[in-house]
């Protein structure tokens, strides 16, 4: 049983969402198109963004996925994005710094293990530079970041609970299809707005689960 996984199928883990197969089922985290959302929170937070460079590990299938999706999105926006790698501290420091010498641009940072391990690194690099990001889980906005888009992972461990519960009593994992999140939440950082000069709108805020002043 696994939860909070970003790409299952690409991981390894199961077969199919469908039909996992084997011993193991769960919950994805979200799915590819979640990227195109981000974009679009990023360019109703920020609309002067016209440019958006896309943090990801370029060695995860979540990764490659995601960036593909935001293309997609990306081209019906009008917005010119481009893939950053973030293998460590040193490949982020400098794709953030090279990116941040044009204008008008912005970050969307997806699910990496490095860039958990470095999110204060982003945070701090997002304010030095003066750049609208957007992360995927509310930990980076309450330690300092702009805003925030993903899926409520407190449910996902609930449903998590749910499926071991009809494991425990006979079904097989195979059997049982992997999920995707249902329930999402928007965090913004009005402070961390403040001080990149956003007013930020009121439909947005209306929106939003959780607002840190």
């Amino acid at each position: 049983m696994f939860a909070l996984v970003a790409d299952p199928v690409g991981g390894g883990f199961v077969q199919s969402l469908a039909k996992p197969g084997g011993n193991a089922t769960g919950f994805t985290l979200f799915e590819y198109s979640i990227s195109g959302k981000w974009l679009q929170l990023l360019k109703e937070i920020a609309p002067r963004t016209t440019r958006v460079a896309f943090l990801r590990d370029h060695a995860s299938p979540s990764g490659i996925g995601q960036f593909a999706a935001l293309q997609s999105a990306a081209s019906l926006i009008g917005v010119e994005v481009s893939p950053a790698n973030v293998r460590d501290a040193d490949e982020i420091e400098r794709n953030v710094g090279a990116f941040a010498r044009g204008s008008n641009g912005g970050l969307i940072v997806t699910t990496t293990s490095v860039a958990i391990v470095h999110r204060e690194l982003i945070i701090e690099l997002a304010a030095r530079h003066k750049l609208p990001t957007i992360y995927w889980d509310r930990f980076y906005v309450a330690d300092g970041g702009l805003i925030s888009y993903g899926a409520d992972t407190i449910d996902q461990c609930r449903r998590a609970a749910e499926y071991i519960d009809r494991i425990l009593n006979g079904e097989k994992p195979g059997d049982l299809p992997v999920q995707a999140a249902t329930k999402y939440q928007l965090s913004i950082n009005l402070k961390t707005a403040k001080t990149l000069d956003l007013e930020v709108p009121p439909t947005l805020l209306a929106r939003a689960d959780e607002v840190i002043e």
